[in-house]
């Protein structure tokens, strides 16, 4: 899978949005991701939403049916005929539901109407296998939080990276305080001439991950963008390995 790689959030940016996502393009990002409902991101079933505010699709409907219309409200705000990625906001409330869902969103990917699908907040690479073994095709985009509370989701990171599945971090700034000031992380961004900020998110992107920056400083995206060109070569060998064994990760 060719992808961009990282990505501006939208997250709680309410009346910002507009302006920030317009930043964010013209400060070099390509990838945007977006949300059904401000509340909650992709595909989200009635019992996360703000049911509050105007919901995307009719919750009386069938399962099917809300995907659909919510992935054709989708479309018509941002005013396009197709989606490059639409995925499920988290597993449903039970697992033959999840499956539905999942087979919906394959319907559409065979309708050429997305291009990649996938899930976030799934943290179980039991599920994920279930979707490709019951559900008939392999996930491929997972969105999770990467961050040292839930060890860098090191077995679905780990099961993503076997697969070829894209692997999108969010939290992986504000969610790992010890990782920024890490002795490993200053010492790589000292010889890369970067901050610790820009370290993480190279390191991560050498090890096969995609963050997410929601950053609203204009400063910090083009430093989020300049990551791409920060080179990790043979000399750093070791620390890329030391930061990857603390983390967990295997290479």
């Amino acid at each position: 899978m060719t992808a961009s790689r990282i990505i501006y959030g939208t997250a709680w940016k309410k009346e910002r949005t507009v302006t920030l996502v317009i930043n964010a393009v013209l400060n070099g990002f390509r990838a945007i991701d977006t949300a059904g409902q401000p509340k909650h991101y992709r595909f989200t079933s009635l019992g996360g939403q703000d049911q509050s505010k105007p919901l995307p699709y009719d919750p009386l409907n069938r399962l099917e049916t809300q995907i659909n219309d919510s992935f054709e409200n989708s479309l018509k705000n941002l005013q396009t005929s197709y989606i490059d990625s639409y995925i499920l906001h988290s597993p449903l409330e039970t697992f033959p539901r999840t499956i539905t869902a999942w087979k919906t969103l394959m319907a559409l990917q065979d309708a050429g109407k997305v291009k990649y699908i996938g899930v976030s907040n799934s943290y179980d690479v039991s599920l994920l296998e279930a979707l490709e073994a019951d559900g008939g095709r392999r996930v491929q985009v997972v969105q999770n939080r990467w961050f040292e509370g839930n060890g860098w989701d090191a077995e679905v990171l780990a099961y993503c990276r076997k697969h070829g599945i894209q692997y999108q971090s969010f939290w992986t700034l504000t969610g790992s305080p010890s990782l920024l000031s890490h002795p490993l992380m200053k010492s790589f961004a000292e010889a890369k001439g970067c901050t610790s900020a820009q370290a993480v998110y190279r390191l991560a992107q050498h090890h096969g991950i995609t963050p997410l920056s929601g950053t609203s400083n204009e400063e910090h995206m083009r430093a989020d963008i300049a990551v791409e060109e920060i080179v990790v070569d043979a000399k750093d060998k070791k620390i890329v390995l030391e930061v990857a064994k603390w983390m967990g990760i295997k290479d």
